[in-house]
């Protein structure tokens, strides 16, 4: 019998970065949007301010220490961390760099590469573009060396002992095959093979199955779920 591990998904964007001081305003984090929720129909609870933690900073180990024992007390296995990535320039990846260095924080974690352009629109959308996805064989190489000291972690998400990480939408790339491909091969130059995942969304995936574009699973995606679940046979 298959056994399940709850992974939620983890949006990193509650600290301040200069990148977003310079496009919305000095300080902001998603706590600014949060704040600013109003209510849409009747008895719609708007906005819903934190609890447990406050309005914590992710840049504070003691708020991530706190948010990994919620989550085990909670049954969550692990956190799928959003990860950014623009032709080698990295963002909100402060948070999930500390974890790495600080063994106290045990929780497993992996990535989902939220592979959209950045821009003045909250629904991905490609108007007033603030940071712009270009891919190419050689930034494909580039990027999956980069990731390779978070897949060979010990706390990170495996399947069948192969590191799990996820692309949020496949039918932006000129060929996701290749891609694919290629991410495949360097790793195994280092001793990797990986799991690749697609998320299955409304908007951004392609037709094609999963599997036949070369993924080894996809996962449905729906906004307001709380996580995701991987199944496996063992660890």
């Amino acid at each position: 019998m298959s056994k399940l591990r709850p992974i939620a998904l983890y949006l990193p964007q509650f600290h301040p970065i200069p990148e977003n001081d310079e496009w919305w305003e000095k300080g902001f984090t998603e706590w600014n949007n949060v704040v600013k929720a109003k209510p849409q129909f009747r008895n719609h609870y708007q906005p819903q301010l934190p609890a447990d933690l406050g309005f914590y900073d992710l840049r504070l180990k003691e708020a991530r220490l706190a948010q990994e024992k919620m989550a085990k007390s909670h049954g969550i296995h692990g956190f799928c961390y959003y990860h950014y990535w623009f032709n080698g320039k990295r963002l909100l990846e402060e948070p999930l760099n500390r974890k790495l260095k600080n063994k106290e924080e045990d929780l497993p974690f992996m990535l989902c590469w939220a592979n959209e352009n950045w821009t003045r629109a909250w629904d991905g959308g490609d108007t007033k573009i603030l940071l712009k996805q270009n891919y190419s064989y050689e930034d494909d190489i580039h990027h999956i060396c980069s990731l390779l000291p978070y897949f060979k972690d010990e706390r990170y998400i495996k399947v069948n002992g192969k590191p799990v990480f996820i692309i949020y939408k496949d039918s932006s790339f000129p060929d996701i095959t290749k891609t694919i491909n290629t991410f495949r091969e360097e790793s195994a130059k280092h001793g990797l093979e990986l799991y690749l995942c697609r998320f299955d969304r409304a908007i951004g995936t392609l037709p094609d199955s999963a599997t036949d574009l070369g993924f080894d699973a996809a996962f449905e995606f729906q906004p307001l779920s709380k996580a995701l679940i991987i199944y496996k046979n063992k660890y």
